[in-house]
């Protein structure tokens, strides 16, 4: 429950040193449109950024998608389900003057209650370092300082214990979610 109870909070430190849910990032800029968290170079992982910019090269998410596992979408619906996102977080890692985008998460909203998660993805070289975490606890904190109280997400059965360990409970109200599909 802390890490809900800190996204509630009226006032937030800008670093988190001692917070192992933070995972030692610090943030700058929060008023800037593309704010970013920095990370101090720790076990070779570089210095790590996210950023809102929606401005991501489609090719470079492509590659992303791919080393997850994930099947192919047309690009072009890619693009355009990203210029319709309410917002957009990419995470990237710093190695000297090479940049490669390692995380990426976006949200659909209504602009007022609520939010839904779409496209979580975090690079399988540095899955269990806590970046997927940070990267949660990111776009969380933006749709909270956007007043969005209801976030709600779908995930594959195999990474629900991670969205469990971060608060996300499955069917809160007994509420079952339906689909429509085309034929």
């Amino acid at each position: 429950m802390g890490f809900w109870k800190n996204l509630f909070t009226g006032s937030e430190p800008t670093s988190h040193p001692q917070n192992p849910d933070y995972e030692g990032y610090t943030t700058i800029g929060e008023e800037n449109a593309s704010s970013q968290a920095v990370r101090s170079p720790n076990r070779g992982n570089g210095r790590i950024f996210f950023t809102t910019d929606r401005d991501i090269d489609i090719y470079e998410l492509e590659e992303l998608c791919n080393a997850v596992g994930w099947s192919r979408r047309p690009l072009r619906k890619v693009k355009k389900a990203i210029q319709h996102s309410f917002l957009v977080v990419s995470m990237w890692q710093m190695r000297g003057s090479q940049r490669r985008l390692i995380g990426f998460a976006r949200a659909t909203s209504d602009h007022a209650f609520n939010a839904t998660l779409w496209d979580v993805v975090v690079h399988p070289d540095v899955q269990g370092k806590g970046l997927g975490k940070a990267l949660m606890k990111y776009i969380i904190k933006k749709l909270r300082s956007e007043d969005i109280s209801n976030i709600t997400l779908f995930a594959d059965p195999h990474v629900v214990d991670f969205y469990q360990n971060l608060g996300f409970i499955p069917d809160p109200e007994g509420i079952k979610g339906m689909f429509w599909y085309p034929d």
